[in-house]
Order: structure tokens, then sequence, then C-alpha cells
């Protein structure tokens, strides 16, 4: 009970709803193009068809990558279980970086000079994620109004 009570303590400070605002204006975008087809993305079919011929993951990971970008990150603009979105949010950006940019390097391609992506913005994800996991959703969450019904 002590673990769960912790997953959706969110506090009242400002400070978490800083956090969330900045991850979630940051992934939910990109969460779009995946889902959606937005902002110029290949929306569900072809992504998911991307992530399992060309990147050769399994569809479950792939299924889950565009969920966790597209609603985790809706769920962390409103406070919703914003710890365990934290905590899955990290693991994914991790896996990213080993699978797909650490071989570039850290910087991003703003040039067009490499033939990949840096982890630069992965790292600051992860911090952000990090910071939610542990800091909470604080102020107007939806967690924040589950833990004061209680």
């Amino acid at each position: 009970m002590q673990k769960i009570k912790f997953l959706f303590n969110s506090g009242d400070h400002i400070t978490g709803l800083v956090i969330r605002l900045t991850l979630a204006l940051v992934i939910l975008p990109h969460g779009c193009q995946l889902l959606l087809g937005w902002f110029g993305g290949y929306g569900f079919s072809g992504t998911m068809q991307y992530f399992t011929e060309v990147e050769k993951l399994p569809w479950l990971i792939g299924f889950m990558v565009i969920m966790l970008q597209s609603v985790g990150a809706l769920f962390i603009l409103l406070g919703i279980a914003s710890r365990l979105i934290a905590l899955g949010t990290i693991i994914m950006f991790i896996g990213m970086i080993i699978t797909s940019h650490a071989e570039y390097g850290f910087f991003m391609n703003w040039f067009g000079t490499q033939k990949g992506e840096g982890y630069e913005y992965h790292l600051l994800v992860i911090g952000l994620a990090l910071a939610l996991l542990t800091s909470g959703s604080g102020k107007f969450s939806v967690d924040g109004v589950l833990a004061s019904a209680k």
C-alpha cells in the first residue's frame, strides 16, 4: 500500500507542475506524430511499420513507445500517474540511446553533418523524468486531487 501511495503522492508544490508542463510539451508533439500523423509524422500504422520492419523492434515495444509518447505525455501533462509514466519514459529513452543514438555521439545533428542524431535531447528528457519521478506531480494535478480525496 505504501508503494501505491508513493506513486500518486504529488505534493502541493510548483516544481512538479513546471517539470510536468515542460516534459509533456516536449514529448507530446512527438507522440502526436507517432500516433496521429500530425506535424509531419506517419501516424500509428506507418510508425508501427517503421518500428517493426526497419528498427526490428517487437510490435509490443513499438506499441509501448507510441503510447508512452502520446497518451503517457498527456497523462504527465494532466498529472495522472506521473511517477509511473516518468519511470516508463526513463526506461524508454535509455533504450533509445542504446539502440539508436549512442553511435552518433552526444550532439544532435544540428547542421546535417552526421548520419544520425546524438543523445543530448534524450539526456534532457531523462533528467526531467527523474525530477518528476522524485518530486511527484505537484500543483494542479489529478494525482494531487486523488491523494487529497483519501
